[in-house]
């Protein structure tokens, strides 16, 4: 197995791959040795072409093409020898065109087989509270994207381990649902790699129902001595409960909603700053004439970094008067990329 992660030893040979696309008439494809192009159905297969001075690097691009129909898919694959147990890196780049939704659209994945083709099991057991005479198969690796240059090529990478039983890794480097959309990948290598290297977060999660309280400021205050226990612990986040301002009061959902930023947030914030952790913590926002069940995240640093509006409502809350909220913010933390949900919002898949 090549180990220099160079592109160009793929470059020396040519591959002529005679399928044409479900129109016929296309010339022959050239592409590098090992290369192939696959669709689901010819009924949906996208073009493809190859461009020798193609890429970011001007040594290769993979293109793919669709016409201005609905469900296009194909991809390029290419076969790695891998050995199990072992990590490696991969990486590509691409440039789309015309494509609305590139993150839905334009996909690398990495299929860990065995020398028959065949899926290969994970290292660890399957659950068997739910499935106890089954045998859990190692998933498809989606590699994750890094961001793009100037020049617009976009970064996809990531270090995976093998799993025992593979030996070859198959990368598909994908457009699909772009109706006259174009993809170029170039710059594509997977490469043995050092394990990465680990970064613990610690965190917590406060289970507690507020009690006796009169106001909302009331109720915050009584999980000042649980943040300050998760704290002890090295929390780096700790996590309340849901509308904890609203929890036990007696009080409607209008009674206790608040200005984000607010009396909650600024005093969650000085239990933040001075533990040096983040919080996130559940509570009601008034914004004008609309109320919100929503979820803030406090920094370290005692500031509010954004708030998440619930989105999924369940009867309740919706008889209340409560707004659904329409964004799925990220922010980025010294922790990492973190986002929100809220309760109900676990039971569907657009939160998460």
């Amino acid at each position: 197995m090549q180990r220099s992660g160079s592109l160009g030893a793929c470059l020396l040979g040519l591959l002529i791959l005679a399928r044409p696309s479900p129109g016929g008439g296309e010339k022959p494809l050239q592409a590098p040795a090992g290369w192939t192009t696959a669709s689901p159905r010819e009924e949906i297969r996208p073009h493809f072409d190859f461009d020798p001075r193609g890429g970011p690097d001007g040594k290769g691009g993979w293109i793919i093409r669709a016409e201005r129909r609905d469900g296009l898919h194909g991809w390029w694959a290419r076969s790695w020898p891998v050995t199990g147990g072992k990590h490696y890196r991969f990486a590509a780049f691409y440039r789309a065109s015309a494509v609305s939704l590139p993150r839905r659209s334009v996909v690398a994945r990495i299929v860990w087989q065995d020398d028959r083709g065949r899926k290969v099991p994970l290292d660890k057991p399957s659950a068997t509270t739910f499935a106890p005479a089954g045998t859990a198969i190692a998933e498809a690796e989606y590699p994750a994207t890094r961001g793009s240059d100037q020049r617009g090529w976009t970064e996809v990478s990531g270090i995976y381990r093998a799993p025992a039983k593979a030996t070859r890794a198959v990368v598909e480097l994908h457009l699909l649902w772009a109706p006259g959309g174009e993809v170029c990948w170039g710059q594509v290598a997977l490469v043995e790699s050092a394990p990465p290297t680990p970064r613990k977060v610690r965190l917590a999660t406060v289970h507690y129902m507020p009690r006796g309280g009169k106001t909302p400021l009331d109720n915050c205050r009584q999980f000042e001595p649980l943040i300050e226990k998760a704290a002890q612990a090295r929390a780096d986040l700790a996590v309340l409960g849901e509308t904890l301002t609203y929890v036990g009061l007696g009080k409607s959902f209008a009674e206790c909603a608040e200005a984000i930023p607010g009396p909650s947030t600024e005093y969650f914030g000085k239990l933040a700053k001075k533990h040096g952790l983040h919080i996130v913590a559940g509570l009601v926002e008034r914004d004008g004439r609309l109320i919100y069940n929503v979820a803030v995240l406090i920094g370290p640093d005692g500031k509010l970094l954004g708030k998440y509006r619930k989105v999924c409502l369940p009867r309740g809350e919706i008889e209340a008067g409560l707004m659904p909220g329409n964004e799925y913010p990220v922010f980025d933390t010294r922790l990492g990329k973190i986002g929100l949900m809220v309760c109900y919002d676990g039971f569907f898949p657009e939160v998460a």
